[in-house]
């Protein structure tokens, strides 16, 4: 039995698939079937079966357990789909809470510019970074933009994400915010990744605006038109130097609660400016990056149950310190796919997680799901295989979810299960 594995027996939560009925997902026989995070009161970080099976119907797991036990209820030959995962390992699909995968144009040319010295806040100073991507996404069409992210949502899907967060923030104009929003609105109908649609229009002050008046557009002009669109779900803000200030960024945000957005916010990622704080006073999903985060900010996260998303990638591209995950209750972590930041392997930053900022697997496995979760406000059990919760699952090619992180140089996942139906095969 391998380590963190508790006792077998099936659970299942009714009413779903009657026993013997057709109509069912079955994955079986997994040498190391992960549920997702053990109870409060175990002495281990993780619910392993050994030998597990997997049942999903109407896209939610009926059944988990052992492969004796759950296929005596729900037999391989009545199920519609059925995935042999003899000598393989089984874990809930990866949440990657927090990307700016909606872009166009090229900024490969800053990566050797920072290797040659160059910092973030010069080469953005310069009209680069953000501003040089906004450029390249006023000139894109709607199309464009939706078929650039389509091929970015298929490549995360391979690499085992099955839900993911998308920003905006790269129009800085109401129009262009608006059209970006409809891209991410229309990749996201067409693909079987869940797609989180964020707007984030206070993302970088645009070029020969002042930030006070950039600001004024984001909430007087930008904010109802989004809350009239329809398509965002969540408001974040750029909260840093060289961006917003926390005062501009309480501003943005609290107007966006009142359009009916819940708030998500960039915080103390080059410098420690109150960002941590404006997130736990206005309630936020989240605060992400937190590279320059103090105890002081981590005990006020908790305290507003606000979850802190770790971007290791980011760090580890910039050459800069890594986020320390002990300061945190329960952290996240994200991809933060971005022309700054090309990392759509979230296997990719559970390595980084470990390696980078000193994680266990176990931790690096809870934080790329559960958690990441928790990020998007999805309380219904995604992120895990629990009974109830979404069907999403991974099955990789190795005997242990230990080998996501362990294998950073190709990806581990051979075929992909969301809401119980096959997606992705390798």
């Amino acid at each position: 039995m391998p380590e963190n594995t508790t006792e077998h027996g099936q659970s299942r939560t009714d009413p779903f698939v009657e026993p013997g009925h057709t109509g069912y997902t079955l994955v079986y026989d997994a040498a190391d079937l992960v549920v997702g995070p053990a109870d409060a009161d175990s002495p281990n970080r993780l619910r392993r079966i050994e030998g597990g099976a997997l049942v999903v119907a109407d896209g939610r797991v009926v059944a988990v357990g052992d492969t004796a036990d759950v296929t005596r209820e729900y037999p391989a030959e009545n199920a519609d789909t059925a995935v042999d995962a003899s000598g393989k390992a089984v874990t809930p699909g990866f949440v990657d809470p927090h990307t700016h995968a909606l872009f166009a144009g090229d900024r490969s040319d800053e990566f050797a510019r920072k290797l040659r010295g160059e910092s973030y806040q010069e080469i953005l100073a310069g009209g680069g970074g953000i501003l040089k991507t906004v450029r390249a996404v006023r000139d894109a069409s709607t199309e464009e933009l939706a078929a650039n992210l389509t091929e970015h949502l298929d490549r995360m899907l391979a690499f085992g994400t099955t839900t993911v967060e998308v920003k905006s923030g790269y129009g800085l104009d109401t129009e262009t915010e608006l059209r970006m929003l409809d891209a991410i609105d229309s990749a996201a109908g067409a693909h079987p990744v869940d797609v989180v649609p964020t707007f984030m229009g206070a993302h970088a002050v645009p070029e020969g605006t002042d930030a006070d008046d950039y600001v004024d557009a984001v909430v007087e002009e930008q904010l109802p038109a989004v809350a009239e669109q329809g398509v965002a779900e969540f408001c974040d803000v750029f909260c840093d130097e060289g961006a917003f200030t926390a005062a501009q960024s309480r501003r943005v945000l609290e107007a966006g609660v009142e359009r009916g957005l819940t708030p998500k916010i960039h915080a103390e990622e080059f410098a420690r400016i109150g960002g941590s704080e404006v997130g736990a006073d206005v309630g936020a999903a989240s605060a992400d990056h937190l590279l320059n985060a103090t105890d002081e900010d981590a005990a006020a996260l908790a305290e507003a149950g606000v979850t802190p998303v770790l971007l290791p990638g980011t760090a580890f591209g910039l050459g800069a310190d890594y986020a320390d995950p002990s300061l945190f209750d329960e952290p996240a972590i994200a991809s933060d796919f971005n022309p700054n930041c090309y990392a759509r392997s979230m296997g990719f930053a559970a390595t980084l997680a470990c390696v980078g900022m000193g994680m266990t697997p176990e931790d690096a496995l809870v934080a790329a799901t559960r958690n990441a979760a928790r990020a998007v406000d999805r309380d219904d059990g995604l992120g895990t295989l629990q009974p109830g919760a979404p069907g999403d699952c991974l099955v990789l090619d190795a005997p242990s979810f230990v080998h996501v992180p362990y294998e950073f140089g190709e990806s581990t996942v051979e075929t992909v299960v969301k809401n119980g139906g096959v997606v992705y095969e390798r």
